[in-house]
């Protein structure tokens, strides 16, 4: 009887730090070994009943078919899924172990429906529900239950049969994880699992541990990794002492849920760590030219004051000789000292002048150095009313404002550099094409300016030199009636000035 109890109160403090580590793991896992991939979404109308669609093979399953019921009610969509002829999972890759339902809405979301348990007869079916009412359905083999992103391997795509109830959306894009993001190297799983004897989420708890482990979970997640060692080895120990076979899943689960938050928390610091790192090295490297620079300037400086120096005692030598001539020639000694005088004059003035230039010729410089380091960030142009840094519209997910992880890159490398040279003014501009509403695309592209402005903040720049701007569609750069106009519009300026670079634009 203390044994259950002890069972039952491990379970319940399982559950709760699941529920804990989900909440830290809510950031969004950065995009990194992505692929894309496109299948059409359906529309299910609300209150039009239920309707089928085909779930067809992909050449990774060519046997397998399927069919889906769906209805669309108000509370939510309910999917009724069933497939046959689908292989092992093992016979795929060695990495994977079972097949997972996916809904795929147009802007690109994923969402896990569940496992699709597969019988011997290559048999499965599963129920669920999502909030959405328009999306594609897709099947994914997968190294465990629990993943939050598709893998590469897709089994099965949905189909629209000539009597679906439901208008088709084409080209729905979303993101795919490439497979090795989930290839155990150090410990490749067995190829001939024994499910007679032991449970498929078993070998999936074990897969998702080593999986985790493999992707440095050990070394950026130690605090959510423990805790999936712990939930394994106590159901090792159920295993080995033949426990209830609903404990031995609903612990097996629990690692396995321990085991992917270990990972993706993994993947979301070691992104952080590298976007970093690239700024380190590019501040680095900007100050160090900006000092080497400002050496030479100095000796410059140097040497002009020596020669100012050597003027000053010649013009004092020549008064003196014109003072000790005064006796003998006074009108001669004072044509010296006015001519003497004039040279003085000259040369001051012709002192003020070449420092003049030099000042501008300095700042020439520097803005030649720093547009020629802002291009090895991202594409930056000269103009009169700065350097304007183009932002392409790839660094956002269509429709969006988030920024990439490859913006975020390029940007932590901006900021790296402008830090490096005090006195500068950025003005963040944000411009879409005519798609949408001008309200719509004047509210995003304050978003994504904003998003800009924000993330520099965050790499230490002063709020005070920063402005961010949404301009909508007022300010095109290419014909909005073609795709390739169109992509030139959508875009981020950023433009940089200062009187540093000569440019005395305000902020």
């Amino acid at each position: 009887m203390r044994g259950k109890n002890f069972r039952s109160l491990a379970c319940a403090a399982l559950l709760l730090c699941t529920a804990r580590l989900q909440a830290q793991t809510n950031e969004q896992e950065p995009a990194t070994n992505l692929t894309s991939k496109s299948v059409p979404a359906i529309g299910y109308e609300i209150g039009a009943g239920s309707t089928k669609i085909n779930l067809v093979a992909t050449h990774a399953a060519g046997g397998a078919s399927g069919e889906a019921k769906v209805e669309a009610k108000k509370g939510g969509t309910s999917i009724e899924a069933k497939v046959k002829g689908m292989p092992l999972a093992t016979t795929l890759g060695p990495e994977f172990l079972t097949y997972v339902l996916w809904t795929v809405t147009p802007d690109g979301g994923v969402r896990n429906l569940g496992e699709i348990p597969i019988d011997k007869n290559g048999e499965g079916k599963l129920s669920a529900t999502t909030a959405s009412q328009t999306f594609s359905l897709i099947v994914t083999a997968e190294p465990y239950y629990a993943v939050r992103i598709p893998s590469e391997l897709v089994v099965l795509e949905n189909e629209r049969k000539k009597n679906t109830k439901g208008k088709v959306f084409p080209d729905t894009n979303y993101k795919l994880m490439f497979l090795n993001v989930y290839e155990r190297t150090g410990n490749p799983l067995a190829l001939k699992p024994d499910f007679k004897t032991t449970p498929l989420d078993v070998y999936e708890a074990r897969n998702a541990v080593e999986i985790a482990k493999d992707r440095g979970a050990e070394k950026y997640a130690p605090e959510i990794f423990s805790k999936a060692q712990g939930a394994l080895q106590m159901m090792e120990n159920a295993v080995t002492s033949k426990s209830d076979k609903n404990q031995i899943i609903s612990s097996a689960r629990q690692t396995t849920q321990f085991a992917e938050d270990a990972r993706a928390m993994s993947a979301i610091r070691q992104v952080a760590e590298k976007i970093q790192q690239e700024k380190n090295a590019a501040a680095a490297a900007a100050a160090a030219k900006a000092k080497a620079e400002a050496d030479a300037r100095a000796a410059e400086e140097a040497k002009r004051q020596a020669e100012l120096t050597a003027a000053k005692e010649a013009q004092m030598k020549a008064e003196a000789d014109a003072a000790a001539t005064k006796a003998k020639a006074e009108a001669d000694a004072q044509a010296a000292a006015a001519k003497a005088k004039q040279e003085a004059l000259q040369a001051e003035a012709a002192r003020q002048q070449q420092a003049a230039e030099d000042a501008r010729k300095a700042a020439a410089a520097l803005r030649a150095q720093l547009l020629d380091q802002l291009n090895r960030v991202l594409d930056t142009k000269d103009t009169p009313r700065g350097l304007v840094v183009n932002m392409a519209d790839v660094l956002f997910e269509t429709g969006k404002y988030a920024l990439s992880q490859d913006a975020q890159l390029k940007l932590a490398k901006l900021a790296g550099i402008i830090q490096a040279h005090p006195g500068l003014n950025l003005a963040i501009e944000g411009h879409t094409d005519t798609t949408g509403t001008a309200d719509f695309n004047m509210k995003l592209s304050q978003q994504r300016a904003d998003a800009v402005r924000n993330f520099l903040i965050a790499q230490g720049l002063s709020a005070d030199t920063i402005t961010a701007t949404g301009l909508g569609e007022a300010n095109p750069v290419a014909d909005n009636a073609t795709a390739a106009g169109r992509k030139q519009n959508r875009r981020v300026e950023i433009i940089v000035s200062g009187e540093v670079i000569g440019q005395k634009i305000g902020k």
